[in-house]
């Protein structure tokens, strides 16, 4: 890569966001913002190859969106009424989260913002935000390019329609608000962590690494929030492990069988480091929310050298705890595993048992009932339980992995 195709790539990573929300504040359009954003992008190939990488590349770029939607706007004879949407749509009359003013964060809000449907906030913020291509996000969740393109025209179509303002919640509104804005990004790295369509790779780095991206540019953004902190701990933790999370036959490892030497110490040290930032806070009054329990459940598990070394009772105890804040079923379901650890397989099957109903149809619960199954020496159970799990699996890595403890069934 030559030093002009490295400068560009860098400024992608990052300016898009800022250069996106600088225009949208400005134009009060989302459209225009994104068309005059890859516009400049395009030109900085052309200029910056000829001209030489600028002084200041976030300048420039944000520059030469600004002309680039002033003349699509002239183009189009709309000038007049974009300026009035671009007044209707920016209103910082209700903005009092103090000191925090940053255009990005506007956007994010936006994309997230709860009167779209999750799927449209999904990919509007991968477009938006991370300056993902729509065939890059329509690959990333196994849809058609034009059903994707269909999907965010419908987001920002809805946004105007709807009159959604581009600013920051109130202070009143702001928890529940990060806490949308933080279920999207789980949710992306989620469908990196474990992709769920049969053709693609089982674990998706480029989701992953965006979910945590995206999350460390919140929590610069919101440092005091606790729950920021602890996604992006958690992201960080469950990261490290990817090298030791595939075989070299495509197999999806499970932890306690993984390789650790192979897992990344940076980003484990970092995890941590935010987990211990938390566990001071927790310590001084400030009670931890969902996503801090779980970054400090994988603290655990990261800070054992081997997985005989796990402390199996503070995992539960984590657990305990956390499923007094979230009681769904897949908490419970998780909460079994260490049960199993700490109580044996029998105490776990009689949990996991009662959440048949609930868990019906997800796959991770029938393979966790093998596996119980399995320990208990009730071998035809179990290979029932493998079957349908495996059927309900859309993980290629994940139903090779459950097609093989199967047939080491007795």
């Amino acid at each position: 890569m030559s030093d002009v195709e490295e400068a560009i790539t860098r400024a992608h990573h990052d300016e898009w966001a800022r250069v996106v929300a600088a225009l949208t504040r400005s134009f009060g359009d989302l459209d225009i913002a994104e068309e005059a954003a890859a516009e400049a992008f395009a030109t900085a190939v052309e200029r910056w190859r000829a001209d030489g990488v600028p002084p200041n590349p976030g300048a420039w770029l944000t520059t030469t969106a600004n002309r680039k939607a002033i003349d699509r706007i002239r183009r189009e004879n709309k000038r007049d009424d974009k300026h009035r949407e671009a007044h209707m749509t920016y209103d910082d009359s209700s903005e009092s989260v103090g000191a925090i003013d940053d255009d990005r964060l506007r956007l994010i809000f936006t994309c997230c913002h709860p009167a779209l449907a999750m799927e449209a906030r999904v990919a509007l913020t991968l477009r938006m935000v991370g300056g993902l291509t729509v065939p890059e996000i329509a690959r990333a969740f196994l849809v058609q390019r034009t059903t994707m393109e269909r999907r965010i025209t419908r987001a920002k179509a809805k946004i105007n329609a709807a009159r959604i303002p581009y600013r920051m919640p109130s202070a009143d509104d702001l928890p529940a608000r990060v806490s949308g804005v933080l279920a999207v990004l789980f949710l992306v790295f989620n469908e990196g962590y474990l992709a769920s369509g049969p053709d693609t790779d089982p674990v998706r780095h480029d989701l992953t690494t965006e979910a945590i991206r995206l999350t460390g540019l919140i929590r610069a953004l919101l440092p005091q929030d606790g729950e920021v902190t602890g996604l992006l701990a958690l992201m960080l933790l469950i990261e490290a492990r990817r090298p030791a999370r595939v075989s070299a036959g495509g197999e999806l490892v499970p932890l306690a069988e993984q390789d650790r030497s192979a897992w990344d110490a940076e980003l484990i040290a970092e995890g941590h480091r935010l987990v211990r930032e938390r566990l001071a806070a927790a310590a001084a009054g400030a009670a931890p929310g969902r996503y801090q329990i779980l970054a400090a459940i994988n603290a655990v598990h990261t800070s054992a050298r081997t997985a005989r070394d796990t402390d199996w009772s503070q995992v539960l105890a984590l657990y305990d705890r956390l499923v007094r804040l979230d009681p769904s079923p897949i908490i419970a379901l998780n909460r079994a595993i260490a049960v199993a650890e700490t109580d044996g397989p029998e105490t776990a099957l009689a949990i996991v048992d009662r959440l048949a109903e609930v868990l019906a149809g997800y796959h991770a619960y029938h393979a966790t009932r093998a596996d119980l199954l399995r320990r208990l020496g009730r071998s035809r159970q179990s290979r029932a339980a493998y079957d349908r799990a495996i059927e309900l699996a859309g993980n290629t890595g994940e139903t090779a992995y459950l097609t093989r403890r199967r047939a080491q069934l007795q």
